[in-house]
């Protein structure tokens, strides 16, 4: 669930506009392993982080580990890339507050729809909205099946049954909207802010944002230290490590194993969700998820073939 991650423009496919790759980092085969197992470390981390943050729910609700996760998320990113306010014109503060308030929405969505649906689910669907970003500029024959397979695989997860919980899909479907909205912007922050100044400063103010959260949190019931450990956990693991991994994992992995690999998230959020939590999904959940993963991973295979 890197997922609602500060990284989270990059785990999609073509989405990184300022990193080095592979291909032209000096010296990368000597790195590649120790890239994939980055990878590896960076998903599991941030489904585990998502795990650990969900133990909090009954204690300070998704919201107030949200709360937590964006202020975690701040604190690395502004010590990671001491943003210049001052220097920042009109035209480049406009993206800036609006990537603020779509990084906190997503998050939100996603962390109350982890708490309807459970993890797998929720990762899942919101895994929708990289992967709509890749297919809106198809314009091949297998791009439109990768689209087919895609709607096939969201209409077994949301189809009408009696334990179906709509409003947790369709917060999961928010968190979907809101990634693809993350990608389009940070593209264009990253064209008018240097470095990651402006995916900093954004979380920065996302954090602000959550602030009044967290102190009508304290106010009205004061969190315990094992929810306010389990929230601070999340953070670090789905939002430090993931961003952290991914600034040297895009350097030493080829884009198109880094897209890869990205398609497996959904499938690494289902088995921590399963193993840490209980969650048990049934065979149609597995076929839905798995249709899904296919089409991002053919969609990747086919741009950047």
């Amino acid at each position: 669930m890197r997922a609602a991650s500060a990284s989270a423009a990059s785990s999609a496919p073509s989405t990184e506009p300022v990193l080095p790759t592979a291909a032209t980092a000096p010296g990368h085969s000597p790195h590649r392993l120790a890239g994939v197992a980055t990878m590896v470390g960076s998903g599991l981390s941030n489904q585990t982080g998502a795990a650990i943050g969900s133990l909090a729910f009954p204690v300070i609700g998704p919201t107030g580990v949200v709360a937590v996760r964006q202020y975690v998320a701040a604190v690395v990113l502004w010590a990671v890339s001491r943003p210049r306010l001052r220097s920042f014109t009109w035209r480049q503060w406009w993206p800036v507050l609006s990537l603020a308030v779509v990084f906190g929405t997503m998050n939100l969505s996603l962390y109350s729809a982890i708490d309807r649906i459970g993890l797998g689910l929720a990762v899942t669907l919101e895994f929708l909205g990289p992967l709509s970003i890749a297919l809106a500029a198809a314009r091949r024959r297998v791009d439109a099946c990768c689209a087919v397979a895609a709607a096939a695989g969201v209409v077994v997860l949301m189809r009408p049954r009696p334990s179906a919980d709509y409003a947790g899909m369709g917060l999961g479907l928010l968190a979907a909207a809101c990634w693809a909205s993350y990608i389009l912007l940070n593209r264009t922050v990253g064209r008018r802010i240097p470095g990651a100044q402006g995916s900093a400063a954004a979380a920065g103010l996302s954090a602000l944002m959550f602030l009044p959260v967290g102190v009508v949190l304290v106010l009205r019931q004061p969190p315990t230290a094992q929810a306010v450990g389990c929230a601070v956990v999340a953070g670090v693991l789905s939002s430090a490590v993931p961003y952290l991994a991914d600034l040297f994992t895009l350097r030493t992995v080829p884009a198109q194993a880094f897209g890869l690999f990205m398609s497996v998230n959904p499938v690494l959020a289902a088995v921590v969700g399963l193993v840490g939590l209980g969650q048990h999904l049934g065979p149609a959940e597995w076929a839905g998820i798995g249709a899904i993963v296919l089409a991002n991973s053919l969609s990747v295979l086919v741009h950047r073939g």
